[in-house]
């Protein structure tokens, strides 16, 4: 089978088609064929990392589309040619993958595959922290950091839906604020000085949620338009940066503050994934729920894929189609 691999961690990519055998199941796994992949930031994190343990060649990517191959025994609740989304695991940028079943969801009739494609990662995230995590309910404001980008996309939609009366999104330039606008923000901003212009859109009252992939300064000031008893939800380091928080800035205000990662949730509370995706197919069966895609490109241009990606110039998600 074919495999995108890497040899060595850094930037700029280095992202090697290769030729390697098609992988062996276990019990409790299945052998997917893929259809499609996507690019997800975490990507691009792991492959300029520096994991003390990683071995190589080391295959990336975290989500598959595709048609099961082969299950173990008769006791598998999938078989051969059920279309499925699956979070594999030894990387998804392969022609073969395999995965856990419990990672693993058939795509219900009438979901094109195209669709549900783009959005394993950014979907299951986004619809956790929105009803999980922060729990927007119709008398909230939210701000959405990297509101363009793949998850913050489904963020803003879901907002919408549970009915939130402010959604503001912020962007790095704003020839991106157009989809967010589109989508259902309220107001769209850079990220220069952005908590005292959220603070004069919504008269002085600070934002109900945060949700914040950026880590670094932005995580900083989002406390500065964070209403009392408001929540900030942190689920990424984008900016490669930590950011600083004060307990006085928490406890004085009733403020507070929780973290989000689905990459420890597939490891540790795979049960959590199982009990949501029906809600998201209930999503991605509803024509008027959009799925932007910034591109799609052939898995021997895996490199323009993460150039893009790594630009920040993409708007919704990078697809990589697998034949």
């Amino acid at each position: 089978m074919k495999a995108v691999t890497i040899n060595e961690f850094g930037s700029p990519a280095v992202l090697t088609v290769v030729e390697c055998p098609k992988p062996m199941i276990s019990k409790g796994e299945v052998l997917i064929r893929t259809s499609f992949t996507s690019v997800n930031f975490a990507d691009i994190k792991n492959r300029t990392g520096n994991k003390a343990k990683a071995s190589f060649p080391m295959i990336l990517g975290l989500d598959v589309a595709g048609v099961i191959e082969e299950v173990f025994d008769d006791s598998s609740i999938f078989k051969k040619g059920d279309y499925v989304i699956a979070f594999p695991k030894n990387g998804a940028y392969a022609q073969y993958v395999v995965a856990n079943e419990q990672l693993v969801f058939r795509i219900p009739d009438g979901v094109p595959i195209e669709k549900v494609a783009a959005v394993p990662t950014v979907l299951f995230l986004s619809y956790i922290l929105i009803d999980r995590i922060a729990q927007i309910g119709s008398q909230d404001s939210v701000l959405i950091h990297a509101a363009s980008g793949g998850v913050g996309t489904m963020l803003i939609q879901m907002a919408k839906s549970r009915g939130a009366k402010k959604i503001i999104g912020t962007v790095s330039n704003l020839e991106k604020a157009p989809i967010a606008y589109e989508l259902g923000a309220h107001h769209v901003l850079t990220y220069e000085n952005f908590s005292a212009k959220v603070n004069e859109y919504i008269d002085g009252l600070g934002v109900d949620v945060v949700f914040d992939s950026i880590a670094g300064t932005i995580t900083e000031e989002s406390l500065n338009c964070l209403a009392p008893y408001g929540t900030l939800v942190q689920f990424g380091n984008s900016s490669g940066k930590a950011g600083n928080i004060k307990t006085a800035d928490l406890h004085s205000s009733c403020r507070n503050v929780k973290g989000f990662s689905l990459g420890t949730t597939r490891a540790l509370k795979p049960e959590l994934l199982q009990q949501v995706a029906p809600a998201i197919f209930t999503l991605l069966q509803d024509e008027s729920f959009q799925v932007p895609i910034a591109a799609v490109f052939a898995l021997e241009d895996m490199e323009k894929a993460h150039e893009l990606m790594e630009s920040r110039q993409h708007q919704g998600k990078i697809l990589i189609k697998i034949v």
